[in-house]
């Protein structure tokens, strides 16, 4: 039988995983969140603690939440983000969940917002995704949209779990990739592919004029907004 992790094996692990998606552009700064399941029942999640610089983390940014997202263990504030990763991990049985702000996943969000989500196709590193065997597998990425609310926000994300058991991943609009896995070093490797996936489809959208800048940043171009917050 596999031997259950610590807090500080767990832990270690994630702020490794923090560091290297810094260095790869994929969570600068502040952004991102990141997050794996220490217990089942009950349910305990560790996550990165919030504003913390994703280069810079250290094991005391991580904290323990419950299964309501209130803090069990560790000192700070919990990402604003935690009802979202307790909600994937209690729907997909997920073992870690993971949120990226790569520059091509926040673009692709936007290009392919409209139709409600992103379809990748025919390219051989689809088959790095859990369960996929062939390269002429369809990949449908859900596409949520950005809310403050993040009550909204998680009814809109388990709505959209249901709605597309295969998926394996999911992007907010605007904003990032959420992915997950059984464990973390599955979730990591779901990252890698499909910030892959998203690089290679989006310099083809490139290619063929089908990027677009964000809503509010054509609105205020063609007077179509004030520009007010």
């Amino acid at each position: 039988m596999e031997e259950q992790p610590t807090f500080d094996a767990l832990a270690d692990r994630l702020v490794r995983t923090s560091g290297e998606f810094h260095r790869r552009g994929w969570a600068l700064g502040t952004s991102g969140n990141f997050s794996a399941v220490l217990t089942r029942d009950p349910l305990r999640v560790l996550i990165s603690r919030s504003g913390v610089d994703k280069g810079e983390m250290t094991r005391d940014q991580i904290l323990l939440v419950d299964e309501g997202g209130a803090v069990v263990a560790g000192n700070g504030k919990p990402s604003d983000e935690t009802v979202v990763h307790v909600a994937v991990a209690r729907q997909r049985g997920a073992g870690a969940v993971l949120h990226t702000h790569s520059v091509w996943n926040t673009l692709l969000s936007e290009a392919a917002g409209d139709e409600g989500g992103l379809l990748v196709e025919g390219l051989e590193m689809l088959k790095g995704l859990t369960g996929v065997t062939t390269h002429e597998h369809a990949e449908w990425v859900p596409i949520v949209e950005n809310t403050q609310d993040y009550g909204l926000m998680t009814a809109e994300v388990s709505r959209v779990l249901v709605a597309h058991p295969r998926a394996h991943g999911l992007l907010l609009r605007g904003h990032g990739l959420y992915t997950w896995g059984r464990d973390l070093g599955e979730a990591r490797r779901h990252v890698e592919i499909l910030e892959f996936l998203f690089e290679v489809t989006g310099r083809l959208y490139a290619a063929t004029g089908r990027l677009k800048a964000p809503r509010v940043a054509v609105a205020q171009t063609t007077g179509g907004g004030d520009g007010s917050r």
